[in-house]
């Protein structure tokens, strides 16, 4: 895939490192010639110091033959007109990071696939390392959904009872679901009938954030 990456900070960087490993053909823009410079010493990758708002510094980039554009700054006015650029460009796919999510309808309408707050969702992850040592692998998705991995203890409520039991007698509330069962290393798709046991560790989706007091009571 040829993608082109607009921002060479924290997010953009890690962004690059997994591109480059998987191969893809990747064209980084950065205003900052110094950050610029390091990722070009860094990776045998084109690497461009200019002004990702102007559409010229697209087409520099490949526009015309790239399939994605991903927009990484922390500046929603930068990142909002590199979109419109590349949406008037008629690049296929068009990614950014909203870091306000007040600001997300604007990146939308332009056709864009956000991810909004990229901080919260640091800020999220580390609360809950540290709040909540059961949960692993905690995720914020869209419009305030979570999803993340939950170890059961012989004290939760759910221990002997199946999915289907567990929503019918309300343990599990109207917007958490179970999506997948991980038992002695193995994972499986959560099923109805399915017994959950001590030391399970279940994947929940959450269609709204979850109550440390919820967390705590369901692992036990």
């Amino acid at each position: 895939m040829y993608m082109i990456i607009v921002g060479a900070g924290s997010i953009g960087t890690s962004l690059i490192d997994i591109s480059v490993g998987e191969k893809n053909n990747v064209v980084v823009v950065d205003a900052n010639a110094d950050r610029a410079r390091d990722i070009s010493t860094k990776y045998d990758i084109t690497v461009l110091s200019g002004d990702a708002t102007s559409a010229e510094t697209l087409r520099e980039a490949g526009s015309e033959r790239a399939d994605a554009v991903i927009v990484t700054t922390s500046d929603d006015a930068v990142n909002l007109m590199v979109v419109s650029i590349a949406a008037e460009l008629r690049i296929p796919a068009i990614v950014s990071v909203v870091n306000d999510g007040e600001h997300a309808g604007f990146f939308r309408t332009l056709g864009a696939h956000v991810m909004e707050n990229p901080e919260d969702v640091v800020a999220h992850h580390l609360y809950n390392a540290v709040k909540r040592p059961n949960v692993r692998d905690f995720a914020m998705l869209t419009q305030g959904t979570q999803i993340f991995r939950l170890q059961i203890s012989e004290s939760s409520p759910l221990i002997d009872r199946s999915v289907e039991e567990a929503i019918a007698r309300e343990i599990l509330p109207e917007c958490v679901r179970v999506v997948a069962i991980e038992r002695e290393g193995e994972p499986t798709m959560a099923i109805d009938d399915l017994t959950i046991l001590s030391e399970d560790v279940l994947t929940l989706f959450a269609l709204e954030r979850v109550s440390d007091e919820l967390v705590e009571k369901l692992s036990g």
